[in-house]
This record gives structure tokens, C-alpha cells and sequence, in this order.
């Protein structure tokens, strides 16, 4: 393929890639954050510890980080269809990808909140502070840096996550690298998209670690 030819399929591969993962990143942060809050909290020794309620949360979280992403994939097509009418291009791989990260995201925020010193929280629950206000006053602003940490690194799984989506019609870079480079054996098109996938981690890394310096004041 020639260049002409491939630098508008890079472009509107890139931008698919980007569809998938921005939106997915967004919904799957905020309700990774909310179950691995609520594990912090009903977790033995937290705040409002419930055992049952904990093993519950902390088992489907286990489940869904075990999952290879490719198998969610396929057991979601039916889920997918329903939400997007279609199992098949960049809009209904937001689906899959944004369930396969929610877990991932609820383990990482547990283990930020589980960082914060425990001398912070008994100090504001000694002056009065609510549940809720030591969850959004408290834990979630000391856990911050830790918290950006773990969003890029959620951020990047995405990113991989959808070329692997490519391999049954996801669209973005993955399904190029797929149709294009591998089966017409175009590795000038593979290695492209490589380099494509990289600059995306690679500026995501950059951006997550000056996010978290930032915000660190310690």
C-alpha cells in the first residue's frame, strides 16, 4: 500500500481507536470508582464494614478481571446488540471494553484508598465528618496522585484492548493492523499501526505522569 493510500486509513483508525477508548475510559472510571469505593468501605476494618456485601463485590471483581478480554467479547455480543443495535464496529465495542475495565478500575481504586493513612480518616471521623463527606473530602483527594496513577494505567489496557477488538469488526487500529497488514501480508501497514498504538500509550503515559505530579503536594 502506498503511502497516500494509508495515511487516511491510519488517521480515521486512529480516531476510531480514540472513539472507543475516551468514552469507555470515562463511564468505566466513574463505576470503578464507585464499586471500589464501596469495597473500602464494607471491607473488614473499614467504615462500614458488611462481610457479605464485601465477598459479593469482591468476588464479581475477581470474576471480571479474570476474564480474557477476547472471550468477554464474544459472551457480551448479545448484551452489546441489545444497547447499540449492532455487535460490530467502534460504537459497540464501547460496550465490552467499558465492562472489561470497570473491575480492572474498582481493584485499583481499592488499593488507592487502601494507601491513605489511616491517622487522616480517624482524624476527621473524630471531628464529626459524615461517610460521605470522609469518602469525598478525605480519601478520594489524598488518593489522588495514586488515583491518576491508576486511571492511565486503565487508560493504556483500554488502548490494547481495542486492537484486540479489531479482531471481530471493532474497527480503530486493530481491526487495520488485522485486515490490511495481516491478511494481505502489508507489513508496511502493521508496523504503521504499531507505531500508531505506541505514540497513544506512550502520550498517554506522558500525560497520566505529569497529571499525577501535579497533583501530588505531599
Amino acid at each position: 500500500m502506498t503511502g497516500d493510500a494509508l495515511w487516511p486509513l491510519l488517521w480515521q483508525g486512529t480516531l476510531d481507536t480514540l472513539w472507543m477508548v475516551v468514552p469507555s475510559a470515562l463511564a468505566a472510571q466513574v463505576l470503578g470508582t464507585v464499586l471500589g469505593v464501596l469495597l473500602t468501605l464494607t471491607r473488614p476494618g473499614g467504615l462500614h464494614p458488611r462481610r457479605p456485601l464485601f465477598r459479593l463485590l469482591d468476588a464479581a471483581v475477581n470474576v471480571g478481571r479474570s476474564l480474557p478480554f477476547i472471550i468477554l467479547l464474544v459472551l457480551l455480543i448479545p448484551f452489546t446488540r441489545l444497547l447499540t443495535g449492532t455487535s460490530i464496529g467502534s460504537t459497540a465495542a464501547i460496550v465490552p471494553l467499558t465492562v472489561a475495565a470497570i473491575p480492572f478500575v474498582a481493584r485499583l481504586v481499592d488499593g488507592a484508598l487502601k494507601d491513605v493513612p489511616s491517622g487522616v480518616v480517624d482524624a476527621a471521623r473524630a471531628m464529626g465528618a459524615s461517610t460521605a463527606q470522609t469518602v469525598f473530602k478525605v480519601l478520594l483527594p489524598e488518593a489522588r496522585p495514586a488515583l491518576i496513577h491508576a486511571f492511565t494505567v486503565m487508560v493504556v489496557s483500554l488502548i490494547g484492548f481495542s486492537a484486540m477488538a479489531g479482531a471481530i469488526g471493532g474497527g480503530g487500529l486493530g481491526d487495520l493492523a488485522i485486515r490490511y497488514g495481516y491478511q494481505r501480508f502489508d507489513t508496511a501497514v502493521l508496523l504503521s499501526t504499531v507505531a500508531a498504538l505506541l505514540l497513544l500509550v506512550q502520550g498517554t503515559q506522558w500525560a497520566g505522569d505529569r497529571a499525577a505530579a501535579r497533583s501530588d503536594h505531599r
